[in-house]
């Protein structure tokens, strides 16, 4: 894969969201979801004096951020890790707080470019879908040892998907002449199994399933609910958080812990705001910002892109 096809999705939103707080100044940014560099690259393109801590839990991804980012020497540190552990990453780098964490949620380009990672349903590939492919099981695992329940569980809150039962009764079965070991098969399953009126107006059968498969091997939602409180924990006063998510589970725990830390703790019916107990972010979008018709037509993966971003409020202020 060539990287430069890789388009950092909302790039321009995501530079004009920062550039207050990064501008003229010696900044530091967590890059939580590096990937193949593409925010970061316009981001220290933009700020001479910023450095960034990039994170991935793909190390094939670092490689790759590694190579796009080397014009910008030491101004980035590369860390291989989930990105719910920013405080312990910090911590290991004698930072306290930084000015700015970007997240770019979900699968990246190139994993679902190269199709011995298992992520895409358009291709027959080996059924892993690990983001990180050195540690834990991989799909075809969760395909062949989860109870029926299970299975369903997953389908119908991962991949929200109506037909999750009769799926998981579906793969049970198939699973018991033999273990599911590639896409292709799995694929055809779902053809089977999702009744052709679905089929015709609900998009390829398999794309809910390979979401609900690749959220639970990753364990993304969970990841996710822990990562962004402790983003905001890491943000100096005035510092800056811009999440994109690319589907409703991800933007809804994004917009929930958004709206929880940007309300009040003072107890209902006190005329005055109780010192410590005030919010700790003011959001800076109004909702989940969306790419306009343009950017989609140039990059398909922006159609179903929420942004959302806040700002840590001073501790007088609170």
């Amino acid at each position: 894969m060539n990287d430069v096809a890789h388009l950092p999705v909302l790039l321009e939103r995501v530079l004009e969201l920062f550039a207050p707080v990064l501008a003229d100044r010696d900044a530091v940014l967590v890059d939580a979801t590096l990937g193949l560099g593409g925010h970061a690259d316009a981001l220290l393109s933009a700020h001479p004096a910023l450095r960034i801590v990039g994170l991935d839990r793909d190390p094939n991804a670092l490689q790759r951020a590694r190579e796009r980012l080397a014009r910008h020497g030491d101004r980035v540190e590369f860390v291989h890790a989930v990105y719910d552990r920013i405080p312990a990453v910090l911590a290991d780098l004698g930072l306290s707080r930084v000015d700015g964490v970007l997240m770019d949620l979900g699968v990246s380009s190139m994993q679902l470019d190269l199709p011995e990672r298992g992520f895409a349903y358009a291709k027959d590939a080996p059924l892993d879908m690990r983001m990180d492919p050195t540690t834990g099981p991989t799909a075809a695992d969760v395909l062949n040892t989860y109870s029926v329940a299970d299975l369903t569980r997953i389908l119908r809150e991962y991949g929200e998907e109506r037909f999750a039962h009769r799926i998981a009764k579906a793969v049970v079965a198939e699973r018991q002449k033999a273990p599911f070991d590639r896409s292709e098969r799995l694929v055809r399953l779902l053809y089977d199994t999702v009744p052709a009126p679905s089929r015709r107006t609900g998009g390829h059968p398999a794309k809910r399933t390979f979401q609900a498969l690749r959220i639970e091997v990753n364990g993304e939602l969970d990841t996710l609910r822990a990562a962004v409180p402790a983003a905001i924990d890491a943000l100096a006063d005035g510092g800056r958080i811009v999440v994109e998510a690319y589907h409703s589970l991800e933007d809804r725990i994004v917009k929930r812990a958004f709206a929880e830390r940007a309300s009040s703790r003072t107890p209902e019916g006190l005329p005055v705001e109780l010192p410590g107990h005030g919010p700790d972010i003011r959001l800076l979008t109004r909702g989940a910002e969306k790419a306009d018709e343009r950017e989609i037509d140039h990059n398909p993966r922006a159609a179903s892109v929420r942004l959302r971003a806040a700002e840590r409020i001073g501790a007088a202020a609170r």
